[in-house]
């Protein structure tokens, strides 16, 4: 799940990171009301109050105005495209699924629980058939009602990645391992639903036949891509800027990357709906151009969370820390940040190089840049998050990031630099979203500690919103000699093939809003995702899980930074918010409401 940040510098970033540090210290000690529940003369609920737990719960109404901020707008509205977290998280709002993640707090926020659907799946035919029957009282904005052909239309959505790229995958992956199917607008067939993998014996049931079993496909069915999309009210590309809805909100307006409005859908019924309260009238977001004037803006009460849901930047921290800690969460995201090397762009085609890298930066300057271990997170050591089966956190650290080389290793990255045949170093260049000051703070770290081996960069930044066609494209990575791409990735579900496929598979490589960055084709990495795909014993997928993640760090395609933490805020006025590992630790926004 692809994630966004802003510009800035790194003094401001180090500066406001031992700030925050000393302030969360003084906090601890000093008391006061600030972790009661609704103790604040704000109103607010406390801190650490919504951090995998309900507050504010029974003071929701119905009505009035939810306001989002965010620096920046989603890669794409359009339920097959979108990746970004936030997109799948407010897409709820409007687009519905067979099932979806329940609408909880913490851990039980991952687990999916019946949408479109009257139940979760019957599967039989040893794990490769999956049964639905759509629930009644199921109906688009219009009025009309939704159908299994719908649901399969909006699947067959997937296969036409020449259109619609940017989504996620795994379902063309799973269902059509042999890409034999065109997708629905190559698709021959009169109806455009030629997909043989999915049948929709009458308007109310779906029947989806795997040519191998996935214990992980039900989940794949929880993502925004399983959306129902209606052909008629398809406008392919376009489609992102007016999607028809299917939930209990549509879109009023939209201007990109200046403002997008949702007001009731009139024609859903909560009695159709056992996921969804839709407490407000209306849910807008507005985009501003910089993260310091959106934080201040939240702090002044003028919007109520931030739709990024990646923290207050450096600037705004230090004031909502000082001033306004009864409006703030720190939760552990399901979110790694790493630098990652694209094997196209030389000399990172040399496992050497690339490791040369790795012990050549100074881990815990990089953890300050992304704000210290409270805002920050825990300096990262490999590749597979906490909230993922089989991770084992910092005891796995082969590159020693957290003990012994966490100011960096010159002379190991100087050993490193010889075995690839570069003795006096090389240049390169850093790809890096220009859009929160964090993420520009942790290439300059980085840019500063390569120096000492040797290593020249210079930092390309790029808008954040155009990810999908800058680093998303191999072919545009290498033409721009991007050898290092700064990123962050949290699962899609929680499980190694919904965290790592995208990123580590050789099919996930594409042509464009591709994630395997690294470029990472091995037979043995793929052949351990074969074999968890079909294995059913927990452990033993956990196992698997750790065995993939030891393969892809012995081969030095990534430098983590963190295991993220991050300081959300959320006004004064929010009711019933909590955050959920759903959603990376993100505020679920799906029964948001306002205070009575």
């Amino acid at each position: 799940m692809s994630t966004q940040r802003t510009t800035g510098r790194r003094k401001q970033a180090v500066a406001a990171a031992a700030v925050v540090a000393a302030l969360l210290s003084t906090a601890a000690c000093g008391g006061g009301n600030d972790d009661k529940d609704g103790g604040s003369k704000s109103g607010a609920a406390g801190f650490n109050a919504a951090n995998n737990k309900v507050a504010q719960a029974s003071l929701a109404k119905k009505g009035g105005t939810l306001k989002f901020a965010s620096a920046q707008d989603a890669d794409s509205w359009d339920t097959t495209r979108g990746y970004y977290g936030f997109m799948w998280n407010f897409s709820r709002y409007y687009s519905r699924q067979l099932v979806t993640n329940n609408a909880e707090a913490g851990a039980d926020g991952a687990k999916v629980t019946p949408d479109l659907a009257s139940s979760t799946a019957k599967i039989s035919d040893d794990g490769k058939t999956y049964t639905y029957t759509l629930r009644d009282g199921i109906t688009w904005e219009d009025g009309k009602p939704i159908t299994s052909k719908d649901v399969k239309y909006g699947i067959e959505r997937v296969w036409a990645q020449d259109v619609l790229s940017g989504g996620p995958i795994y379902l063309q992956q799973v269902l059509d391992p042999k890409k034999t199917y065109k997708g629905p607008y190559k698709d021959k067939s009169a109806d455009k639903l030629g997909l043989k993998a999915v049948e929709t014996p009458d308007d109310k049931t779906i029947v989806f036949k795997l040519p191998e079993a996935n214990s992980d496909f039900e989940e794949m069915l929880a993502l925004t891509s399983a959306s129902p999309v209606r052909q008629d009210k398809d406008t392919k590309s376009k489609y992102g800027l007016k999607p028809f809805s299917s939930g209990p909100y549509k879109f009023q307006s939209y201007t990109p990357n200046k403002n997008l409005t949702l007001v009731r859908n009139t024609e859903w019924k909560q009695s159709s709906d056992p996921v969804r309260k839709a407490y407000p009238d209306k849910i807008t977001i507005n985009f501003f151009t910089n993260a310091n004037d959106l934080d201040q803006r939240l702090i002044n009460g003028d919007y109520d969370l931030d739709l990024a849901q990646t923290g207050l930047s450096p600037q705004g921290r230090t004031t909502a820390l000082k001033q306004h800690k009864e409006n703030l969460d720190n939760p552990v995201s399901g979110y790694i940040r790493y630098a990652v090397f694209p094997q196209s762009v030389k000399p990172f085609d040399n496992e050497h190089c690339r490791k040369a890298v790795i012990y050549g930066a100074d881990h815990e300057s990089l953890q300050t840049a992304r704000g210290g271990p409270v805002a920050g997170g825990d300096i990262g050591t490999n590749m597979l998050p906490p909230s993922v089966p089989g991770s084992e956190g910092q005891k796995y650290d082969p590159y020693e990031s957290a003990t012994t080389n966490k100011n960096g290793n010159v002379a190991k990255a100087k050993e490193e630099l010889k075995a690839c045949g570069k003795p006096n170093g090389f240049k390169t260049t850093i790809a890096v979203r220009n859009n929160k000051p964090v993420e520009v703070a942790t290439a300059e770290s980085l840019q500063a500690s390569l120096k000492k081996i040797g290593v020249t960069v210079d930092i390309d930044q790029f808008d954040g919103a155009q990810t999908t066609g800058i680093i998303g494209s191999p072919s545009n990575v290498k033409k721009k000699g991007y050898g290092i791409i700064i990123m962050g990735w949290g699962p899609d579900f929680p499980s190694v093939q919904g965290y790592g496929l995208p990123l580590w598979s050789g099919d996930y490589i594409l042509e464009s809003g591709n994630n395997n960055f690294a470029l990472i084709k091995e037979k043995a990495i793929d052949g351990l995702f074969k074999s968890y795909t079909k294995e059913l014993d927990d452990a033993k997928k956990a196992d698997i899980a750790k065995q993939i993640n030891h393969k892809v760090m012995e081969g030095g395609y990534y430098l983590p930074f963190v295991f993220e933490k991050f300081i959300n805020w959320r006004s004064s006025r929010l009711a019933n918010v909590y955050t959920t590992d759903g959603y990376s630790g993100q505020y679920d926004f799906v029964n948001l409401g306002l205070k009575k």
